[in-house]
């Protein structure tokens, strides 16, 4: 198959677009897009805790007698280093294209399915090793700012409607091979899991995901765990629990990253903007951590 089918319709995107892009960045200030990983974070409960575990320490490595280094060492050189266990959707992330199926042969985006490409090692096609970088035009769509609350009700959807006149609100419109980022303001209560409870799970619902394609976005995300609204208010027949992520990630390639921090950026009325983000090649990973980054 080719690389198409394994990236998605971002591979294609014009060399001007980027440069485009980078015109953007006129005050050279920058928007981490990211907050913090640490043990015990919340995240979706679908997915395990994320955890550092010290694996190397000075004061070990002396009681252990080691020499990493071989000897001598008489300085008494020592060093930290730790293994990291954690699901790749930690924190701000994407997902690669291998993260959904669908149906009963299990497939995703570009003809990948579980008999064929699903080793004991995690996917062989679609994985994270395929996930491009990302550099282009980022547009912030505010929904909480554009409705006049701190953060939007838990399971409140944003409808195709609604992102027009988000748009409008802020006076930037959404063209191709954009990134577009949708603010429900979950994480403005971040890392209190109890106060983000109230206000879990709003976002894009299957009119809005239209919204976005009908646009020619290569990618979308959201700063709540699921990205599109839940409950679905329209799961069809049969029932599709996430009819978004179907329309977007499976049937058309569009990246989706989730947990992705925005309340700076809004707070600065920041709408339109370079967007770049680096996944990390991990082959068999069905998705990447990322720490992206808005400049203007």
């Amino acid at each position: 198959m080719s690389d198409y089918e394994e990236v998605g319709p971002i591979k294609d995107i014009p060399a001007a677009k980027m440069v485009e892009a980078a015109g953007f960045v006129k005050e050279g200030k920058q928007y981490s897009l990211a907050t913090s990983r640490f043990p015990g974070m919340p995240l979706f409960p679908g997915h395990p805790p994320f955890q550092v575990l010290n694996f190397r320490s000075p004061s070990g490595i002396r009681a252990e007698g080691a020499q990493p280094w071989g000897p001598p060492n008489d300085v008494g050189l020592g060093y930290m280093a730790e293994y990291l266990m954690a699901t790749s959707h930690s924190g701000a992330h994407i997902d690669a294209l291998a993260h959904m199926t669908l149906g009963r042969d299990n497939h995703w985006y570009g003809g990948g399915n579980t008999a064929d490409h699903l080793s004991d090692k995690g996917p062989t096609f679609g994985d994270a090793e395929k996930l491009p970088p990302f550099f282009t035009r980022g547009v912030l769509l505010d929904a909480s700012g554009y409705r006049g609350v701190e953060a939007l009700p838990a399971g409140s959807p944003v409808d195709a409607t609604e992102m027009q006149a988000i748009a409008d609100w802020a006076g930037v419109e959404v063209r191709p091979w954009d990134v577009v980022l949708i603010r429900t303001g979950y994480l403005a209560f971040w890392p209190d899991a109890e106060r983000m409870a109230a206000h879990k799970t709003a976002g894009p619902d299957l009119s809005a995901a239209e919204w976005l394609l009908e646009r020619g976005v290569v990618a979308t995300g959201t700063d709540t765990e699921t990205y599109e609204v839940q409950p679905a208010p329209d799961r069809g027949s049969p029932a599709n629990p996430q009819p978004v992520h179907t329309r977007l990630l499976i049937e058309h390639g569009v990246y989706l990253m989730e947990s992705v921090y925005l309340e700076e950026i809004a707070r600065d009325g920041v709408y339109e903007f370079l967007f770049v983000a680096l996944p990390l090649k991990i082959r068999g990973a069905t998705g990447s951590m990322i720490d992206p980054l808005a400049m203007v």
